[in-house]
């Protein structure tokens, strides 16, 4: 097993790791919007700007465990709010283009730091 950090992506706000690789697959931690330098301004935003965000650290913890987005099975997506699925699905499709991985989104009571969306995500490692 191999735990993955990176410095273009925050850092966990917690007892765990960004990403953990074992035989073969990358199991990302769920990602919000933090910057990589681990600030929360974003989360003021709005939902568009967060979820752009956190697509961007989800994408740069996938490539520091040797993936990518094209690399990705499976996501969960966390929403403060079902009535954001459609704004976040556009801006998760823009970030994953033609592939489609398989998903379950799910709306929570609430997120850390209030965030409005978090996603985590299995890939395999190239």
């Amino acid at each position: 097993m191999k735990l993955v950090q990176t410095e273009k992506a925050p850092s966990a706000i917690g007892p765990y790791s960004q990403a953990v690789v074992a035989n073969g697959i990358v199991y990302t931690s769920g990602q919000i919007a933090l910057t990589p330098e681990g600030t929360d301004e974003l989360l003021s935003e709005g939902v568009i700007v967060q979820a752009v965000r956190v697509m961007k650290n989800l994408e740069a913890v996938l490539e520091a465990a040797g993936s990518s987005l094209d690399d990705v099975v499976k996501t969960t997506i966390f929403l403060a709010d079902m009535n954001d699925f459609a704004v976040v699905n556009e801006v998760y499709e823009e970030a994953f283009g033609s592939h489609k991985p398989a998903r379950a989104t799910v709306a929570v009571k609430t997120l850390p730091k209030n965030a409005l969306v978090e996603i985590d995500a299995v890939a395999l490692v190239k």
